[in-house]
């Protein structure tokens, strides 16, 4: 499995002139390969090869006074950029196809200057390395200084280079986990758990825990109110104007870090103790077009249960995720006489058919639970087979590699 580990860079200011210049280069290439493809469907053409693009856009463009100053990078950056638009595509038609799962994908389009996030990769054929002072070295850009939180398991195969809307920048490894070592740092457990998650609780636990809801978004909404106002004060295209956009993302941003800390944490405690984790499939989309959409956008239900996924499949768990039109909240999970719809305000209620009193939100995960079958089935099941994408790791200890990158 391919897993991300993200690290804060602090590049100085010869080095930031240095990246966004390659993120404008990488930018360029990308909307000429667009172009290019766009052109030749609107003249009934075949699109044209991944090489010839490259021959094209990079190598010949380089010669002309017009894309002269695309020779200032490096040139794996802009291959890189060549490779995103083929991904794109594929992708696009795909969806198109049906063979894609997810909503349908829109055809690529081109990129702006003025987009607040950046980014650049760099593969093997890059050269890029890790010094012995713990700084990345990057081709045409220089040594870059770290911030490790902690150290890298295996050799990384790549690296990208992220400027996010606060004017943050990072770098995401992308390495191959041990699966051997992954198996020892989970021991096998007889222990399995259904959950319910909701709002006036992030999630409610089958052995009757109940894990609050911190709403980071809801915290936040003073502070982000201020930021805003301040925003739409400032005149469009000042410096001042860009001043207060950095603020108002560094108030996002800080929003955003938190709640994916609290998920990272939460999803590698469930993970670790319980051998079998049932979920309930949510409809987000539908439920974030209900009043209820920023209180849903600010749980991040959908972050969590990717965080579930990607670990149960790296560490050997059981993940079931069970139909979101279960009666979960409607069904005794005494009897298994099914009581009826009950309006949100009704937390508690008594079975009609044997009496029981049951809480709301534990009655429902223990019915998650029993509907994914994990009540009587046999604990060590096989996870279900699937392709994980690179994930970003959760933080850990600090502490970077001292042997230099091989080539």
């Amino acid at each position: 499995m391919q897993l991300r580990y993200a690290f804060r860079l602090y590049p100085d200011t010869g080095q930031q002139k240095a990246l966004a210049r390659a993120f404008g280069c990488a930018r360029v290439v990308f909307n000429d390969a667009v172009r290019a493809r766009e052109e030749a469907r609107a003249a009934k053409q075949p699109f044209p090869k991944a090489a010839e693009l490259s021959k094209r856009l990079i190598t010949d463009a380089k010669q002309t006074t017009r894309r002269s100053w695309l020779g200032e990078v490096s040139a794996v950056v802009l291959q890189q950029s060549l490779r995103d638009v083929e991904t794109a595509y594929r992708n696009f038609f795909a969806s198109l196809k049906g063979d894609r799962k997810g909503p349908k994908m829109g055809a690529p389009h081109f990129k702006s200057r003025k987009d607040k996030r950046q980014s650049i990769r760099f593969t093997a054929n890059a050269r890029w390395a890790i010094t012995d002072k713990g700084r990345l070295n990057l081709p045409k850009i220089g040594a870059v200084k770290v911030k490790w939180s902690r150290t890298l398991p295996t050799t990384p195969s790549s690296v990208t280079v992220i400027k996010d809307a606060a004017g943050r920048y990072f770098a995401s490894f992308v390495i191959d986990t041990d699966p051997a070592a992954d198996a020892t740092r989970m021991p096998e457990t007889d222990r399995t758990i259904g959950i319910d998650l909701g709002l006036t609780h992030f999630a409610v636990l089958s052995d009757g825990t109940k894990i609050g809801s911190p709403r980071f978004l809801r915290r936040a909404e003073k502070k982000l109110k201020k930021a805003q106002r301040e925003l739409s004060r400032k005149q469009k295209g000042s410096k001042n104007r860009e001043k207060a956009r950095v603020k108002v993302a560094r108030v996002h941003v800080k929003v955003t870090d938190a709640r994916r800390e609290f998920h990272h944490q939460l999803s590698t405690k469930l993970i670790s103790e319980n051998q079998g984790i049932a979920v309930e499939g949510l409809s987000v989309a539908g439920l974030a077009r209900t009043r209820l959409a920023k209180s849903v956008h600010d749980a991040g239900w959908s972050s969590f249960i990717r965080m579930l996924e990607y670990k149960a499949e790296r560490y050997g768990r059981t993940l079931v995720t069970i139909g979101r039109f279960e009666p979960t909240s409607q069904t005794c999970s005494t009897c298994g006489v099914k009581d009826g719809p009950k309006p949100l305000n009704v937390r508690e209620w008594t079975c009609t058919a044997c009496g029981s009193v049951h809480d709301r939100d534990h009655n429902a995960a223990l019915n998650v639970k029993t509907a994914a079958g994990l009540a009587v089935l046999a604990c060590g099941a096989p996870v279900r087979p699937g392709a994980i994408p690179a994930r970003r790791e959760e933080t850990g200890s600090h502490g970077f590699p001292t042997q230099a990158r091989a080539a």
